[in-house]
């Protein structure tokens, strides 16, 4: 592997960063609705398998009623 010179390499950086593709301000809200939703999914879906759980336990051990 050649060596690079600390100027090529910035220069091989920048040229690459103009390769980036950003996401537009309305793909931004839209990712993080998505993200938001799909927490409060998942946070909904890992009570009610705790509750399933908790149940299936006291019920087993006869710790409450």
């Amino acid at each position: 592997m050649s060596k690079t010179s600390p100027a090529q390499f910035i220069q091989e950086v920048r040229q690459e960063a103009t390769k980036v593709t950003w996401p537009t301000r309305k793909e931004t809200g839209i990712s993080t609705a998505m993200v938001f939703v799909f927490v409060i999914l998942a946070a909904i879906f890992f009570f009610i398998v705790d509750q399933i759980l908790q149940f299936g336990v006291k019920l087993i051990f006869g710790l409450g009623g």
